[in-house]
């Protein structure tokens, strides 16, 4: 009971800390929410055949796709960014020289950005049932969905705090952390589909990495039929977590390179 309560301690301050910084917050939250609308206004309102013969209206495979773009950037891009700062700034280093154990520091910022992941995808949900008239999960669909977002949220939470390892600072932090996710949100269908015609290579690629497990298992969380859901996908994005939570363990830094 007393680690559970360091992490819930440290859950609340960097929930404060996050909340009292109103101009981040605000952008944090209406990021996905602004891809939404820009995607769905370019890109058109009409159907995109995302399987062999299953089509899917646009607007409403952005709502999905972009509850996944919530995750992956609350889960991954902004801790491993923030994290670095930290590190670089050696607030690391010197929460580690207090009695707070250094797990729960780092735990209490996973469970935070999973916090606010979870609050994205229910924005974004929202917004696409009162804008594009989508469906929301419920019954069933809406616990198979909850347990896709969960671990990919742990998954891409682990994979975060491991990336930090190879950026040697913080002003390279952005830069790397997006080098690395940004061509696997185009090659696993976030901001295009993936429809059936695409080239062969595509699907190979994107299948290596579990930002294309994760997109398919929301889409079949999400909609249901016509897509089928796998739990392969998630045991796969699960697969992922371990190997980040592995490589996070033996690789991560507490202390700025010299």
């Amino acid at each position: 009971m007393r680690d559970l309560a360091l992490v819930l301690r440290q859950v609340r301050f960097t929930n404060k800390t996050f909340w009292r910084n109103p101009a981040s917050a605000l952008f944090t939250l209406g990021f996905p929410l602004m891809f939404l609308v820009i995607f769905t206004a370019l890109l058109g309102s009409g159907d995109v055949e995302v399987t062999n013969g299953v089509f899917i209206n646009l607007s409403s495979y952005y709502v999905a796709a972009m509850a996944a773009f919530s995750v992956i950037t609350a889960c991954y891009t902004n801790l491993a960014i923030s994290v670095t700062f930290q590190r670089d700034l050696g607030i690391l280093k010197r929460t580690r020289g207090t009695p707070l154990p250094s797990w729960a520091y780092l735990s209490g910022r996973v469970v935070h950005a999973i916090f606010v992941a979870v609050l994205l995808v229910v924005l974004t949900a929202a917004f696409g049932a009162i804008v594009y008239g989508a469906d929301i999960p419920h019954g069933l669909q809406l616990a198979r969905f909850g347990a896709v977002v969960l671990v990919g949220a742990l998954t891409f939470a682990a994979l975060g705090l491991a990336s930090t390892a190879i950026v040697p600072n913080a002003e390279a932090a952005p830069a790397v952390v997006n080098t690395i996710i940004l061509p696997l949100l185009f090659l696993s269908g976030i901001f295009i589909p993936i429809e059936a015609n695409a080239p062969e290579w595509v699907r190979v690629v994107g299948s290596w990495f579990p930002v294309r497990h994760f997109t398919e298992a929301m889409l079949a969380g999400f909609y249901g039929a016509p897509f089928a859901f796998d739990w392969s996908d998630v045991l796969v994005l699960a697969a992922w977590g371990l190997v980040g939570l592995v490589i996070g363990v033996r690789v991560f830094r507490w202390e700025p390179r010299r």
